[in-house]
């Protein structure tokens, strides 16, 4: 290795970028509107979903997703939504800022949502399901989508990691009732921080649409270019919030977007360079990652005992991994939520999210898991 490897390193095409923001610039158009209508319509295309709207960020788009499904769904306060502890807690944010319920349910071997556990959670006040695709995997969703479908649930997919992921073929997303997307500064489709909520119906991404522009029905760059003259009249229907995304932001991301295939294959080379690197190694589980899935590989996590002190031994070294996630209910705003998710709390103890990114090659992951490796055996060879 040649100095520090860290878990994420952002990469832009920079020349490309600038170009791009330059027009904002030398158009003097820097907001709402313009290149976040080209995003909107851009990521629509890679997708193949019916609507896109452009966000400051994606825990935006999660309380819009929850709030809207609340509004057109006639949700009261206290209904519950089933959700996983293990996430960033914008997931769970989402479901307060709206006073519902979260009621957490246990993970699988992908450590997302476990159907069965999502099943005994199941009363009659639950709502609507989240579902997060952690890392970029879709675990079981189709299950869990089925599920909802026949229970007449809502599917939120929290698609933050899922830039570029496909099931089947098709990009995720047309599972669920409304998806978000983060294109913050690591992701896979990074800018300095932004989303996209995609919802399945017209009307509520029209809803939305209001909602993310402070209750004004018409933005301002609609109201400019509608005939070529300046509209300014404007209704204001409700209380809404200053979500909308910006032209600068949205310039980065569409400049990414047309490498976003590419890079998520050179990610996927990394994980199978570490699925060859890791396998049989004493003490290190890795993750899987379901058959059929074409992952975005926003992270490769492996479950080691000790885990404190690993990662104590991998810096030591100069390898700089992360931890995603810790049980939720470890924070103090959620420790008394009650339901056991021993499947969660064995993760949150282990997990480890090796450094992943496309300034790394084949070389770089064989040191990476050598050194894994031997911090692992150092502690007792994986033995608890």
């Amino acid at each position: 290795m040649s100095g520090p490897i860290h878990l994420f390193r952002p990469s832009f095409r920079v020349e490309e970028a600038l170009a791009a923001i330059r027009e904002c610039l030398e158009c003097g158009w820097t907001g709402l509107g313009y290149k976040t209508v080209e995003l909107e319509e851009a990521w629509c295309e890679y997708t193949a979903l019916p609507h896109a709207h452009f966000l400051n960020s994606a825990t935006a788009g999660l309380h819009l997703a929850v709030r809207l499904l609340r509004e057109r769904h006639g949700w009261q306060d206290g209904d519950e939504v089933i959700s996983t502890p293990f996430t960033f807690v914008s997931t769970n944010h989402a479901l307060l800022y709206e006073r519902l319920q979260p009621v957490f349910a246990d993970i699988d071997e992908y450590l997302c949502l476990d159907p069965a556990s999502i099943r005994e959670r199941l009363t009659p006040r639950t709502r609507a399901v989240v579902f997060v695709g952690l890392g970029g995997s879709t675990g079981r969703l189709p299950e869990v989508a089925s599920m909802c479908r026949e229970r007449g649930l809502r599917l939120i997919l929290d698609a933050s990691h899922m830039a570029g992921t496909r099931l089947g073929g098709r990009h995720v997303g047309g599972e669920a009732d409304v998806a978000v997307f983060s294109f913050q500064a690591v992701k896979n489709l990074p800018t300095a921080d932004s989303g996209m909520v995609c919802f399945a119906d017209a009307e509520l991404d029209a809803e939305c649409r209001k909602w993310t522009w402070l209750g004004i029905n018409k933005d301002t760059y609609t109201r400019t270019h509608a005939d070529g003259s300046y509209r300014w009249l404007y209704d204001v229907e409700h209380v809404g919030f200053k979500y909308h995304g910006n032209s600068i932001m949205a310039a980065i991301a569409l400049v990414g977007l047309r490498y976003l295939d590419e890079d998520n294959l050179h990610r996927r080379r990394l994980a199978a360079w570490y699925d060859q690197a890791l396998a049989g190694a004493p003490g290190v589980t890795t993750v899987p990652t379901p058959a059929d899935c074409e992952s975005s590989r926003h992270l490769y996590q492996v479950l080691v005992p000790e885990r404190d002190r690993v990662m104590v031994g991998l810096n030591q070294r100069e390898i700089y991994p992360g931890v995603h996630y810790r049980d939720n209910r470890s924070y103090r705003m959620y420790a008394d939520r009650p339901g056991a998710c021993p499947n969660v709390e064995r993760a949150s103890r282990s997990v480890i999210s090796l450094p992943l990114h496309i300034g790394l090659g084949e070389a770089d992951v064989r040191d990476i898991a050598h050194h894994l490796r031997a911090v692992v055996a150092s502690l007792g060879g994986g033995r608890q």
